[in-house]
């Protein structure tokens, strides 16, 4: 099969799936807006990590295509943990804020699990806070986390019915190992969860339908880390040295070698133009679905 036939079925392309999800948060809007109804993001930035502020300026320019008001509040790294927690307050209180964004990292001097837990649930649009991981755990509608929610639209677009397929989650963070976790086993996956502490990890991975990595380790998973036929979500998205050749001086890379296990899955997310513009999809998504919420529509 020629190369070009070949990465056609085999990539899982976000660019297009994410497409097709932003077209129906577009159609979402446009209905609300016949109700008068303006969604609106708060967005907020603290200090000047470069990444942080690319994040930042994609996910505002996705709110302005699909319609979706952006409003941020940008600080400094000097401000004091009271200060971002009366934020948060007000835009909780605010009718007007229908989704509140903190961007992480943030200050180490300000406690990421107490800025959580400040933002409204309905307003919840990472998915973080404790009532909507509990929802999730209990299979409950709910605010998911943006990435793994991305996640298993693209699993679900290789394979619509999972149910009793083996998948393997590297990484266990509260931000997406653990919620994919939940997610697959909603989908009746059978899940094993691997991480830094696992003996053997290898042994896990190669058994599985359905591998999602997500440790943040350039390259980390290889061919003989994975089955035959696997569907590959490569979640990682690390900024490594370029060949000499290149004329840039780094290139982004996921967690799995693309070209060293390609041959051998039956489908695989790229890296960039995978999970990460679904990510920023699922956000718009998010914050559609609890504007409707909080007009119980």
């Amino acid at each position: 099969m020629p190369i070009k036939e070949e990465l056609k079925h085999k990539i899982i392309d976000g660019k297009i799936i994410s497409g097709l999800l932003v077209e129906k948060v577009s159609a979402g809007i446009f209905e609300l807006t016949k109700q008068d109804i303006k969604p609106t993001l708060a967005v907020v930035l603290i200090g000047d990590d470069p990444a942080s502020q690319v994040y930042v300026r994609n996910k505002k320019i996705m709110c302005e295509k699909v319609g979706i008001k952006s409003v941020e509040y940008k600080f400094g790294e000097d401000i004091k943990e009271k200060e971002l927690l009366s934020l948060i307050d007000s835009l909780n209180r605010d009718k007007g804020i229908n989704g509140i964004l903190v961007q992480f990292p943030i200050p180490p001097h300000i406690s990421k699990q107490k800025t959580i837990n400040a933002i409204s649930p309905d307003k919840d649009v990472d998915g973080l806070h404790p009532i909507n991981a509990g929802k999730l755990m209990n299979n409950i509608e709910c605010l998911t986390p943006c990435t793994p929610q991305g996640s298993m639209i693209m699993i679900n677009s290789i394979a619509e019915d999972t149910s009793g397929m083996n998948a393997v989650v590297l990484g266990r963070s509260n931000l997406v190992g653990k919620p994919m976790s939940q997610l697959l086993i909603n989908a009746n996956c059978t899940v094993t969860q691997v991480h830094s502490k696992t003996k053997d990890i290898q042994s896990f991975t190669s058994q599985a339908d359905i591998l999602v990595a997500a440790i943040g380790i350039p390259n980390f998973v290889k061919s003989d880390w994975v089955k035959k036929d696997a569907i590959i979500i490569d979640v990682g998205i690390n900024r490594v040295e370029s060949d000499q050749n290149a004329t840039a001086k780094t290139k982004l890379v996921g967690d799995v070698d693309f070209e060293d296990v390609f041959d051998k899955v039956s489908a695989i997310t790229p890296v960039p133009g995978g999970v990460g513009l679904m990510t920023v999809a699922c956000l718009m998504n998010n914050t559609l679905i609890a504007t409707k919420a909080q007009h119980s529509l």
